[in-house]
């Protein structure tokens, strides 16, 4: 699958975020190494710690039915370029230091970094 098609099912995902506080929608497709895609967005929440981001909604639907190796993760927000926050890139870090991230303004000026150099020595036990 092309980085671009993977953008776009991120940005059509967004459509579905709850976002009524930041009113800044967010969109992930995630791609398992076996070409599945598991969309996610964000929930937010009026106790903002309840809030949940796109990114580990994408992957906690994958982990919960039994995926573990992934490929690419895109990143999608209504306002411009998400980048996933820190809680996100250690949760992602745990099951795919190498994954992926394609992040941009648009389908045609798309950012692809891998995880570990978003976040270099994350945390692993």
């Amino acid at each position: 699958m092309d980085y671009r098609e993977l953008y776009d099912m991120a940005k059509k995902a967004s459509s579905n975020a709850y976002a009524p506080y930041s009113k800044f929608k967010v969109g992930a497709a995630l791609m398992a190494r076996n070409g599945k895609i598991y969309t996610g967005v964000n929930v937010e929440n009026s106790s903002f710690g309840a809030t949940i981001c796109a990114e580990r909604t994408a992957f906690v639907k994958a982990i919960s039915e039994g995926e573990r190796e992934f490929e690419a993760l895109a990143v999608y927000g209504s306002g411009g370029e998400a980048l996933p926050c820190g809680i996100c890139r250690q949760f992602m870090y745990e099951f795919a230091p190498d994954i992926m991230v394609i992040t941009g303004e648009d389908e045609q000026h798309l950012n692809v970094r891998a995880l570990n150099k978003l976040l270099p020595e994350g945390f692993s036990l």
